[in-house]
């Protein structure tokens, strides 16, 4: 289940890697416009009455298999991806359901695409990485034309995150879907550390590329200077 801390261990990882500098941008939604776009065997989990829709742009650092070390220049590219946030009715797990991911590295977009992952070719970058108190800007432009440019700056830390916050950050599995197979990955790291941020600027055509109409509201924001994560073997779910 979601929360500040793992919900299980991941004893044997299928790879180590970093998740740095990451941004929470997340908009509000109603249910039906979401579970729409669900694949049959999730359905939305929603919070405080609503579904909701997370931008979440962030460098991807020291990538590698257990045992080996990374590759200093291949491993840390900023990756982005757009998400929601489901349930397994079978089995009562929740996780995550990528709408998309973006990433310049052709090779993790062909191997995880194997998998039944979203992923999608592009450009992407980030400035001031570690700016913590400072202007930071996220951008991606994908070969389809998808778009994003998020600019935020950060601010205190946030020292007792509430139930919402907890529940859209500590996510522990990650569903994929390659054709008629749901399966579930599971991840494992330490609590996120959370800071404040005040979002400066967003252009993104995302929402509407996936099919999602555009949000009523703001979005909510938080940041995170990362994680060191641990990925698990995929396992099937069965409904």
């Amino acid at each position: 289940m979601s929360g500040r801390v793992a919900e299980h261990r991941v004893p044997v990882a299928t790879s180590l890697q970093r998740w740095d500098s990451l941004a929470f941008v997340h908009w509000a939604y109603p249910p039906d416009a979401v579970a729409r776009l669900l694949p049959d065997g999730l359905v939305v989990d929603v919070l405080d009455g609503r579904a909701w829709v997370g931008l979440t742009p962030f460098v991807m650092c020291d990538v590698r298999p257990p045992g080996l070390p990374p590759l200093a220049l291949w491993s840390r590219f900023v990756e982005v991806n757009l998400r929601t946030y489901v349930r397994h009715p079978a089995s009562g797990t929740d996780g995550i359901w990528f709408f998309t991911l973006l990433c310049p590295r052709r090779a993790v977009v062909a191997g995880l695409r194997q998998l039944g992952l979203p992923y999608v070719h592009a450009a992407t970058g980030s400035t001031h990485e570690r700016g913590v108190g400072d202007p930071m800007t996220y951008r991606a432009t994908s070969f389809r034309g998808e778009l994003m440019d998020v600019r935020l700056e950060v601010g205190d830390v946030i020292s007792n995150p509430d139930p919402w916050t907890v529940a859209v950050t500590g996510r522990w599995n990650a569903f994929a879907r390659r054709g008629p197979v749901l399966s579930r990955v599971p991840v494992e790291h330490e609590p996120w550390p959370l800071r404040e941020a005040t979002l400066t600027g967003v252009r993104t055509n995302l929402l509407h590329a996936c099919g999602l109409p555009a949000p009523a509201g703001p979005p909510h924001v938080c940041w995170s200077p990362g994680v060191d994560v641990r990925i698990g073997v995929p396992r099937l779910t069965v409904r």
